[in-house]
């Protein structure tokens, strides 16, 4: 067990034939009594820094376990976002060629469609020339027949009659 400065201030030394000088012994002590005294309050002002910066040292250790564990989640958030974001790019580019498929697909249909429209109309067209060539043609002959020679001699002859009959 440490010596106190208490103890040092009640210690008795024995006395011998030929001793210490009494007072300088107790003046050496009262000097040794200091100095010790100074050397608790140092060691006890030195533990309760000690103390205080264990406190702040683990403070301090709690902080950096807890922006460890805050980095590592925010490293994790960031790769689960960027998973994320993946599957959403590759869903978004999917649906895209889906819909491009669908459209070149309307495009394609609607073009053939368009296709089998232009060649009946062309066929109508054919149809409808061929039939007007021949109605003309028809129109020409007629025109060409003698009926039509005939028709105006008999027109002209009863032209005549009716003058006749209308003198008399």
């Amino acid at each position: 067990m440490p010596l106190t400065p208490l103890d040092i201030h009640n210690k008795e030394f024995t006395r011998g034939f030929r001793g210490y000088d009494e007072d300088e012994v107790n003046e050496f002590l009262d000097q040794v009594i200091k100095d010790y005294e100074m050397v608790i309050r140092e060691k006890k002002d030195l533990a309760d820094r000690v103390h205080d910066l264990e406190q702040k040292l683990s403070h301090f250790s709690n902080i950096e376990t807890t922006l460890n564990k805050s980095i590592l989640i925010a490293q994790e958030t960031a790769e689960e976002v960027k998973r994320n974001a993946e599957k959403e790019s590759k869903l978004i580019i999917k649906e895209s060629e889906k819909n491009a498929d669908r459209i070149i697909n309307e495009a394609l249909s609607r073009s053939r469609k368009i296709a089998l429209e232009i060649e009946e109309l062309k066929k109508q067209a054919s149809v409808y020339r061929t039939r007007f060539r021949m109605l003309l043609e028809a129109q020409l002959e007629m025109l060409q027949n003698d009926d039509w020679d005939d028709l105006s001699k008999k027109t002209e002859l009863e032209d005549l009659q009716l003058n006749d009959a209308t003198k008399y």
